[in-house]
Formats: C-alpha cells, structure tokens, sequence
C-alpha cells in the first residue's frame, strides 16, 4: 500500500489551490471547478470544493474543521521559506525551529486553519532519513 495524496476539502477550491501554489511554487493540476491536485515527487495534496463530498459519503467531511493532521512539505531552506512566506501566511503558529528529531521546521495555518509545517533535515540522522 502506498500513501499517494492527502485531500482537503473547502467551501473555497479556488482560493485555497492558489495559496498553497504560492506558498510551494507547485502549480495546480485542475480536474474542473471543484477539484485541483499539487503533485509533488514524493505525494499529491489535493484540494477538493464541499460538492464532491456527496459523492463519497455525504456529510463525512466538513471544510476548515481540521485540528488532528498536520500537513507536511519537505524543503532545502526552511528559513528562505519563511522569508518567501512572508505577506502570504498571516498565522505563523511557530517560526523556525530546531526540533530535538533534526528537523528545522516552521508551523503555519493555511487559510482555511489547517495545519502546516514545512521542514529542513539538518542533524545527520534527519538528513539520512529523508535522503533523495
């Protein structure tokens, strides 16, 4: 079994694509007006409008009540980032870090209030876990 993509879904498909292309310079693939992927190497988040959700299970997901799964991107320059983020993420939850793992990471809100950490391996054992 492979892990392929995390799927948020949101009352704003539009305006939720757009931050996360800006915050990880991934530009959207579009499947119509209520479904958007961002494919990466490593996964796929994609971002999917409140009308897809009758399609699964209705009422089985609700936009913007997330607070359990955090939403994690592996980056070169956690700090170059965070400075890129700047003007775009309004809830910085906490700025860059050195985790006791070896991990530097920086925790934000996307606009819908879910969960982001977007991280740089700098110990050598968090670099040999996440060599590419």
């Amino acid at each position: 079994m492979d892990l392929v993509s995390i799927r948020i879904i949101t009352a704003d498909v539009a305006r939720l694509v757009g931050f996360y292309e800006k915050a990880t310079g991934v530009r959207a693939a579009w499947g119509n007006q209520d479904f958007a992927e961002l494919r990466t190497a490593g996964a796929t988040l994609a971002v999917a409008g409140t009308r897809t959700v009758p399609l699964f299970a209705p009422g089985a997901a609700q936009p913007a009540a997330n607070r359990s799964v955090v939403i994690e991107f592996l980056v070169d320059d956690v700090d170059r980032v965070h400075e890129n983020l700047s003007g775009l993420v309004t809830d910085v939850v906490a700025g860059p870090a050195t985790m006791p793992w070896g991990n530097r990471s920086l925790l934000f809100r996307d606009p819908d209030g879910n969960l982001v950490n977007v991280f740089t391996p700098v110990s050598p054992e968090a670099r040999a876990r996440f060599a590419r």
